[in-house]
């Protein structure tokens, strides 16, 4: 199977579907009292982020998801930077509503995206980015058991305009084993 392939991930706390315009209505309604710092961001508008996403996925480089949680879209996450002939990709640009975060639904989504790329699709490593200075968001990659591979200085420009440095994380799949069991362990304590 390929990383761009459209597929249906579910478990016991979430449903992953591909991402489509039926989501939009969902989707602003979970965007709702997002508050986010200066160093990231959420699409003003449901329905122009899918459709950019969308047109990401027709190009080959994200498979898009709504992210499923109690019968609603509660979010989006993607397989983003897809690099096909050298199984390759990114997990990542993730957000939840603030209904679902801190709960087991990002945990599981990771589960499920992570095991669909080692599992399913034999990738050869997953990366993770974030911002330098989005503290929390390296924490909770560093907790998954993904390693550092390094900071990519001015890597882009962030969404207030000022330069952005982008910490970079990898699980490989000799790693994929521990990351998974912590994962499940997670889940099982609630």
């Amino acid at each position: 199977m390929l990383l761009t392939d459209p597929v249906v991930l579910e478990n016991a706390f979430v449903r992953l579907e591909p991402l489509d315009a039926s989501h939009a209505a969902d989707l602003d309604e979970a965007r709702r009292g997002l508050d986010y710092a200066w160093y990231t961001s959420v699409p003003a508008s449901a329905a122009d982020e899918i459709a950019h996403r969308l047109a990401e996925h027709a190009a080959g480089r994200m498979n898009p998801f709504a992210v499923i949680a109690g019968g609603r879209a509660v979010g989006m996450t993607t397989l983003c930077t897809i690099d096909q002939p050298n199984r390759r990709t990114e997990l990542g640009y993730t957000w939840l509503s603030p209904s679902v975060q801190r709960t087991a639904v990002n945990t599981a989504a990771k589960l499920l995206l992570l095991g669909h790329a080692f599992e399913t699709c034999d990738a050869i490593a997953v990366q993770l980015c974030t911002h330098w200075h989005n503290r929390q968001s390296r924490a909770a990659i560093e907790r998954l058991g993904a390693k550092q591979d390094g900071v990519l200085r001015n890597h882009r420009f962030g969404p207030d305009g000022s330069l952005r440095d982008t910490v970079v994380y990898s699980i490989l799949p000799h790693e994929w084993p521990g990351v998974k069991h912590g994962l499940e362990a997670r889940l099982a304590r609630g």
